[in-house]
């Protein structure tokens, strides 16, 4: 028998453990395990806000028309429906 070592513990058996506990505690879990998700480095994020402030001056000035959001909704149910 081998001491020290961790038993790997399955995705399987976590969910069923999961499955006991609050829904306060799986919010917990799942904010923990996602944060380095939503997490980015300055280079990227300050490239975002750049394109993103293109984005809306190109709309704004007209050089790019926008689309009504019930077109958009309309579209993603067509999309969705397939």
């Amino acid at each position: 028998m081998s001491y020290g070592q961790p038993v790997p513990i399955t995705l399987e058996q976590i969910v069923e453990e999961t499955r006991h506990w609050t829904p306060e505690q799986v919010g917990e879990l799942v904010v923990r395990l996602t944060e380095d998700l939503h997490s980015s480095n300055p280079e990227t994020e300050a490239a975002w806000k750049a394109e993103i402030g293109r984005r809306i001056e190109e709309i704004e000035t007209g050089k790019v028309p926008g689309i009504p959001a019930e077109e958009i909704f309309e579209k993603a149910r067509r999309i969705l429906a397939r």
